[in-house]
């Protein structure tokens, strides 16, 4: 970029009322701010904040960065396809390129830059604002997923012999908020820690791991074995249960591994089942929370109408929805699912199944989510695009 001209003054005349801007780097805030609000691309965001110092802090202190997450779709993150990139490293960490794909600019290569270690030598437990939660006999480690710069937390506080599985993981806040929790379930506890805090604390679960957890009209949500359960942090960690119809009349999930997204005002439980009618041998529904009743029960939603679901192979790794996926060129009414071998598959929800679904190959027709000890694809928005009290 070229620096603006200078006002020039001619012989004899009074100097400018106003001072001149020098260049770029000079502009005031209030200016930038008003750019910024105009940027509509995951590229054109880089290119701003890589500009200079000045505009990068503009962008940082950009009161609405959350807006950015309504109207660009998330980035599909492939840690297991390495790109070509100069050696780097976060101080004393090795980096390792990933691939990164914009659904919105897809012939535009992008990358991430990961530590090499906590690729091959931690356990994945989660993804949160941006960041990676990892955990390995008792330590974690919180790592942005564009930067690699990294957070330790306190070791957690349980013994080396019990099981170290990590089940669920998740940030209630951005790392850089001051009232920012970072939660951990094992297989019979779960674990909160003030983010710069000295210490955990620590729930014994009354059956079983916590599967999920989501934040719902401000409130913490947690999935333990297909109940729903309120989550507190103060004044003592806790947990309390939200009485719950699944199906009908019944008592139990007709679900064998379901999982929930906040699309909207609704909190949806999404999962698959086989068909035997002609069409789509695979289908999805989801499922509101209608919470106007007591006990709540669960109700069919025949379309998401505007909405796109996105999923990762992960039972740890958050869903995201999202509104007008049209915009970018994207379908409503279909859940996108990210691969391990291959970027993406998409499938239609509910009565749209038959819409999505190509009979000539078979490879792509369900989606599975498991827990894997590694890091497998994943949706992600960057963490430039939180603020404080956003959810995740």
């Amino acid at each position: 970029m070229q620096s603006p001209s200078k006002v020039s003054e001619a012989s004899g005349s009074a100097p400018p009322a106003t001072s001149v801007i020098e260049g770029w780097a000079e502009l005031p805030e209030g200016l930038l701010h008003s750019i910024v609000a105009l940027l509509g691309s995951f590229l054109d965001l880089l290119a701003f904040t890589g500009t200079c110092h000045s505009w990068r802090a503009a962008f940082s202190s950009y009161p609405s960065k959350s807006n950015f997450r309504t109207i660009l779709p998330p980035l599909l993150v492939r840690p297991n396809v390495r790109v070509k990139a100069p050696s780097s490293s976060n101080g004393h960490r090795k980096l390792r390129s990933c691939e990164v794909i914009d659904l919105a600019n897809r012939n535009t290569p992008l990358r991430c830059q990961i530590p090499q270690e906590t690729l091959q030598r931690m356990h994945f437990a989660g993804s949160s604002h941006g960041q990676l939660i990892c955990c390995r006999r008792g330590y974690c480690l919180v790592v942005d997923v564009f930067t690699g710069a990294e957070v330790s937390p306190p070791r957690l506080p349980f013994s080396e012999n019990c099981d170290e599985f990590y089940y669920c993981g998740i940030l209630t806040a951005p790392i850089t908020s001051p009232n920012s929790h970072l939660i951990i379930s094992t297989q019979s506890s779960l674990f909160d820690w003030p983010v710069g805090s000295d210490s955990w604390s620590e729930l014994k679960l009354p059956v079983n791991r916590v599967d999920q957890i989501v934040e719902f009209n401000g409130q913490l949500i947690a999935v333990i074995e297909y109940s729903l359960y309120t989550l507190q942090l103060a004044p003592i960690l806790r947990l309390e249960k939200i009485k719950t119809l699944w199906w009908d009349n019944m008592n139990e999930c007709p679900y064998m591994r379901p999982w929930f997204v906040v699309c909207g005002d609704m909190l949806l439980i999404v999962d698959h089942y086989i068909s035997f009618s002609f069409g789509a041998p695979v289908l999805y529904r989801p499922y509101r929370l209608d919470m106007s009743t007591k006990p709540a029960k669960w109700v069919e939603v025949k379309k998401l109408e505007n909405w796109a679901l996105f999923i990762g192979g992960d039972a740890r790794s958050p869903p995201f929805s999202f509104k007008n996926p049209e915009r970018w060129g994207g379908r409503s009414n279909c859940l996108y699912y990210a691969h391990y071998s291959q970027p993406l598959s998409l499938h239609g929800l509910s009565d749209d199944a038959d819409a999505v679904w190509d009979p000539n190959t078979d490879d792509n027709l369900v989606f599975k989510r498991n827990w894997y000890r590694q890091l497998q694809a994943l949706w992600v928005y960057p963490s430039m695009f939180y603020s404080e009290g956003d959810g995740q």
